[in-house]
C-alpha cells in the first residue's frame, strides 16, 4: 500500500508538473499530438479501465449524453448575461476556428485530460487511497494543472483551480457511476466546445454590428 500511495501521489505531480512547467514551453503545433499521444500512452501503459464497450459504453453514453446536454442548456442560459457576454467577446480566439473546435478541444484537451486524470490517476489514486480520497487527489491534482492555463488567460488562479477541481470530481464521478469513460468523455467535450461555440458567436455578431455601423 505504500508503495502504492506513492505511486499515485507521484503520478498526480508529475501529471501537474507537466501541464503547468513543460507543455507551455512546447510549439503550439506539438501541442495536441503530444498531448494525446502522453494520454493514451499512460492508459496502455497502466491498462487503465475505459469501459468502452458493450454494456459499460452504453451507460456512458447515456449518463454523457444527459451531462452535456445539461452543460449545453447552462451555457445558451447563461450566455445572455451582460458580463458572461463581456468575457466571451474578451477571449483570445486561435487562428483556426475549425481545427480549435475539431482537433485541438476533442484531442488535445478532453481525450487526453480524460485518459490521463479520470482513467489512469483516478484508476490508481482510488486503488491506493479508496474512492474518496483518491478522487480527491484526481480532482486536486486536475486544479491545479490548469495554474498554467489561468495565468496565460489572466484569470484568476484560485478561483480556475477551484472550478476546475470541482469539474474533476464530476467528471470522475460520471466515470464512476457509469462504468465508462465515454460519460465524462462527453461532458468534458460539452463544456469546452459550447464555451467555445458560444465566444465565437458572440465575437462574430459584435464583428457584423461594427461593420454594419461602418
Amino acid at each position: 500500500m505504500p508503495g502504492s500511495r506513492s505511486r499515485a501521489v507521484l503520478l498526480a505531480a508529475g501529471l501537474v508538473l507537466w501541464s503547468g512547467a513543460i507543455a507551455p514551453r512546447l510549439p503550439a503545433r506539438w501541442l495536441v499530438p503530444v498531448h494525446a499521444t502522453l494520454g493514451s500512452g499512460l492508459v496502455a501503459l497502466t491498462a487503465a479501465p475505459l469501459g468502452l464497450r458493450p454494456p459499460q459504453v452504453w451507460r456512458g453514453l447515456r449518463w454523457g449524453g444527459v451531462a452535456a446536454g445539461l452543460v449545453a442548456a447552462g451555457v445558451a442560459a447563461v450566455t445572455p448575461v451582460p458580463r458572461v457576454r463581456a468575457g466571451m467577446a474578451e477571449r483570445t480566439m486561435p487562428e483556426s476556428a475549425v481545427g480549435w473546435l475539431l482537433v485541438h478541444i476533442p484531442v488535445g484537451t478532453v481525450w487526453s485530460e480524460e485518459a490521463a486524470f479520470r482513467a489512469v490517476l483516478g484508476t490508481v489514486a482510488a486503488d491506493a487511497f479508496g474512492p474518496r480520497w483518491g478522487g480527491l487527489l484526481q480532482a486536486g491534482a486536475f486544479g491545479l494543472s490548469h495554474i498554467a492555463d489561468a495565468r496565460g488567460a489572466g484569470e484568476p488562479v484560485v478561483a480556475t483551480v477551484a472550478v476546475t477541481g470541482f469539474a474533476g470530481w464530476v467528471f470522475a464521478w460520471l466515470y464512476e457511476r457509469s462504468g465508462s469513460m465515454l460519460a465524462p468523455l462527453l461532458a468534458h467535450l460539452a463544456v469546452n466546445e459550447a464555451g467555445a461555440v458560444a465566444a465565437l458567436l458572440v465575437q462574430r455578431r459584435q464583428a457584423l454590428r461594427a461593420s454594419a455601423r461602418n
